[in-house]
């Protein structure tokens, strides 16, 4: 599904560009799909947690600083990959690895809450928004960022305590999910080719040094979050809570608040995690036949 859905983007990209005014939608239905199967109950945060939103957080903006006087689209690209949220289906991954899901699940409400929080003062100082006063972009990211992550996580549990049915039928509906996945790449994927075709100059360097790396901070997010999970006892965890991303919704806030070029790092991204995953995947079958 996952090259098949970007080549149709690519081919395509005129229509789909045309659509991508309903990404937002997509992007809040899944979510609130995904949300419904978090109880309140299974949270339980840990010290680790911390380390891991403090990496998330602080981390892509200093690596957003870092990189800034090299190439700021660059910047903008691996800072949006960084701070992007952890994707639930981190949590499908980490239990087929024998990771603890319980850990992972509680990352992906405090990765999200963060980016709810935080996206709106970091993309006032940079992006689209930076020349616009402070208060006055600080407020308009508040509008499409906040509804765009908070309120499906209350619908969810508004759903769950006072219209249980309503829930209950949401959950059995939860494999739908991955073909909203499937139509946002689709969609997502067009909107970048449309970008990329737009521009000027026919010198496609910066969108390979973009993908180059999207490869290196996905390697070094997996790699960094096993090593820290480590210390911890959560290593399969930690890796899938700092390596795999919510890509659709960190390709869409480059887009829309950054240089829309930059968004080819997350679109990169896309792949990388996934072939990562299925490195390690098969890593894990070859292991467990061996046992035998």
């Amino acid at each position: 599904m996952l090259p098949v859905a970007m080549l149709v983007g690519a081919v395509f990209y005129e229509f789909f560009y045309s659509i991508s005014v309903a990404i937002p939608y997509f992007i809040f239905t899944m979510l609130l799909l995904t949300f419904c199967k978090l109880s309140p109950k299974e949270l339980r945060f840990k010290p680790l947690h911390i380390w891991l939103l403090m990496i998330q957080i602080l981390g892509s903006v200093a690596v957003y600083g870092a990189l800034y006087f090299i190439d700021q689209t660059v910047a903008e690209g691996a800072f949006m990959t960084i701070f992007a949220p952890t994707a639930m289906a981190a949590a499908v991954i980490t239990g087929m690895l024998g990771g603890s899901v319980a850990f992972l699940t509680s990352y992906v409400f405090m990765s999200s809450m963060a980016v709810a929080v935080f996206a709106p003062v970091i993309f006032s100082f940079m992006g689209t928004q930076s020349e616009m006063p402070f208060l006055e972009s600080f407020l308009l990211i508040c509008k499409k960022v906040i509804p765009l992550l908070v309120f499906p996580l209350l619908t969810a549990w508004f759903l769950r305590f006072f219209v249980p049915k309503v829930h209950d039928k949401l959950i059995q509906v939860g494999y739908f999910t991955f073909y909203l996945w499937a139509v946002s790449l689709t969609t997502i994927t067009g909107r970048t080719v449309k970008f990329i075709v737009e521009q000027k100059g026919t010198d496609y360097t910066l969108e390979l040094s973009l993908a180059a790396v999207g490869l290196v901070i996905c390697l070094l997010q997996f790699i960094f979050g096993k090593k820290i999970g480590s210390v911890y006892g959560e290593r399969i965890a930690a890796g899938q809570a700092m390596g795999q991303k919510n890509t659709i919704l960190a390709i869409w806030l480059a887009q829309v608040y950054l240089n829309p070029v930059s968004s080819i790092v997350p679109a990169s991204y896309v792949l990388w995690q996934n072939l990562v995953n299925s490195y390690q995947l098969w890593k894990k079958n070859r292991r467990d036949k061996q046992s035998f």
